[in-house]
């Protein structure tokens, strides 16, 4: 705990949003106790991010084409793939089939005559297309994907023979088309791989034990094995899951197409639980919760552990943790644990309750998806006080206050029923009892517990005036009151001893108390300064001086001096960086 007392809050709050909502597979360097974030390189692009984004656009909106118009096309096109431009035929074909949004924009430019065939012949016999853009739709990459990939200065497949040879490979070895595009996505260097080099690869995979349809998929869901050497990692990985009694056939079955895997980032995981658990526990634990291994490449897993740290909780406690770990996702844990962390944090908890009830409910915390905090706040008909005090006394009741379920008001408690009592009796003091309407209102108006109320009339009949005068002061000015009596007597203060007015002038201008100390210091620093050279009377109202909106003070008093805009902007500025 000592460990988050020393932590500021928004430093943490900023470290969990980028730690958990962004670069889920940049993996953060993890020893115990401590964390670095890596910085992921990005490679650079032939598009923007803008226009993938306008591309995205464009697609959605765009009209369907008419079936005997598509099939036109697509023999169109098949025909000038594969006899004009020699592409396989299994390849033109497919990219023919595939890619609806290339033939949709083509047949935007092209002038049909007699029939779309032919008109479509015509076209492409004098105007050639970049090959490369109906070649990565065919591979299963949706246009706003494959733009930003798109090669520089280069229209034609047979232009990159190396990159064909590699798609090819892929393609023998029994990788689905529409599978490949996510594995140049995912890693574009395994199409630049030097010729014969990725059949090398492929064997020496399979050599190690490895079928021939588990590293199909492996290569889609993770084709960074393909890079450099035999990733050793991987193999490690696998090595000590098949130890544990998690043959490849498992780890095929926990595996995502739509994933990369970092096997890294997950040995390191296996080797922080290795450290937490005893084999059984270990096995027991990866058996239910395949997620914390495998769900992005374990990272929640990973900036779960660093979290808890953070906040000064024992390995031991955090072992306990993972084996009550609930049936949900590892990244939706996590963010609920962030937002009760958030949501304390906007109540206005104490630093020492929000880590306790942290390390004490882990497991509750990031079981429960709460609601927002100002819809709590107002379905609960609570204050933030209140509302830390009974989470604290009742953190169970947490789980109540999810999304999808009715959220029950809290029930009146002793102290709102004595301050209602106490906040009654003072407004009968005040003379509003006579009329039911007037009671009402002033309920509303006088914000506040009743015995702060009370303690605030006080403060100012103790600084030295009448109580009757108070009296009429706040019914006047009713708001003066709804600031704490720490506010009101630096205000009381300002006026007699910095600003040199009498007591009393708050008896006929008792709003003076509801306007802002800067407010205040500005209009008379600037009244001081129009005094002194001439241009203001000398003996003006307290309340002509601060009760004016800035655009009469403006007009009335600060243009009457050709230097008055620019004194007022000096002495704004002076007293912002004083503030």
């Amino acid at each position: 705990m000592t460990h988050f007392r020393n932590l500021r809050k928004p430093a943490i709050l900023k470290w969990a949003s980028s730690c958990f909502f962004e670069n889920q597979l940049n993996p953060p360097v993890f020893v115990m106790g401590s964390f670095h974030l890596s910085q992921r390189q990005n490679p650079r692009f032939y598009r923007s991010k803008g226009s993938a984004v306008a591309v995205k656009r464009e697609v959605l909106e765009a009209p369907k084409i008419p079936q005997a118009t598509l099939k036109e096309a697509q023999a169109a096109l098949l025909e000038y793939l594969h006899w004009t431009r020699s592409i396989p035929f299994m390849d033109a074909e497919n990219m023919s089939k595939n890619s609806p949004h290339f033939l949709r924009n083509l047949l935007k430019k092209v002038n049909i005559v007699k029939d779309v065939r032919s008109s479509m012949a015509r076209f492409l016999r004098y105007r050639p297309i970049n090959e490369f853009e109906p070649f990565f739709e065919s591979l299963g990459l949706k246009p706003w994907e494959y733009t930003p990939l798109l090669p520089r200065n280069l229209m034609f497949l047979s232009d990159d023979s190396l990159f064909f040879e590699n798609y090819r490979v892929l393609c023998q070895f029994g990788i689905e088309r529409n599978k490949i595009g996510r594995i140049y996505k995912k890693a574009i260097q395994v199409f630049q791989l030097e010729s014969g080099a990725l059949p090398l690869k492929l064997q020496a995979y399979q050599e190690l034990g490895l079928s021939h349809s588990f590293m199909v998929k492996i290569i889609v869901c993770s084709p960074c094995v393909l890079i450099g050497d035999i990733d050793m990692k991987f193999i490690k990985v696998l090595e000590i899951l098949r130890s544990m009694g998690f043959d490849h056939a498992w780890v095929q079955e926990h595996l995502s197409d739509q994933d990369s895997y970092n096997w890294g980032l997950i040995l390191r995981v296996l080797s922080i639980f290795s450290e937490m658990f005893c084999g059984n526990e270990l096995v027991r634990l990866i058996s239910q919760h395949p997620g914390l291994l495998f769900e992005g490449s374990g990272y929640a897993t990973f900036s779960l552990v660093g979290f808890l740290l953070k906040f000064g909780l024992p390995i031991d406690q955090i072992s306990s943790m993972f084996l009550q770990f609930p049936k949900i996702q590892v990244q939706q844990f996590v963010s609920n644990l962030i937002k009760c962390f958030v949501f304390f944090h906007e109540i206005e908890m104490e630093v020492d309750w929000i880590a306790k009830l942290v390390c004490s409910y882990t497991v509750l915390l990031g079981s429960c998806r709460l609601k927002k905090t100002n819809s709590l706040l107002s379905n609960l008909n609570v204050g933030k006080k209140r509302l830390c005090k009974y989470i604290q006394e009742n953190p169970q009741e947490l789980s109540k206050w999810v999304i999808g379920l009715r959220i029950v008001p809290l029930p009146d408690s002793g102290e709102n029923i004595e301050s209602k009592r106490l906040k009654m009796k003072f407004l009968l003091d005040l003379g509003y009892g006579e009329n039911p309407n007037m009671m009402n209102k002033a309920f509303k108006v006088f914000r506040g517990r009743g015995g702060e109320l009370q303690e605030r009339f006080d403060s100012i009949v103790n600084a030295g005036l009448d109580k009757a005068d108070v009296s009429e002061m706040v019914t006047v000015s009713p708001q003066i009151l709804n600031q704490s009596k720490t506010v009101i007597q630096s205000k009381i203060d300002i006026l007699v001893n910095e600003l040199g007015y009498p007591l009393s002038s708050l008896v006929s201008f008792p709003s003076f108390l509801s306007y802002t100390t800067q407010r205040v210091r500005l209009r008379m620093a600037m009244y001081n300064w129009l005094k002194d050279h001439k241009k203001a009377e000398p003996d003006l109202a307290l309340s002509t001086i601060v009760a004016c909106s800035d655009k009469i003070f403006l007009n009335q008093y600060v243009n009457h001096h050709p230097s008055g805009p620019r004194v007022w902007q000096d002495l704004k500025a002076k007293l912002s960086m004083d503030k």
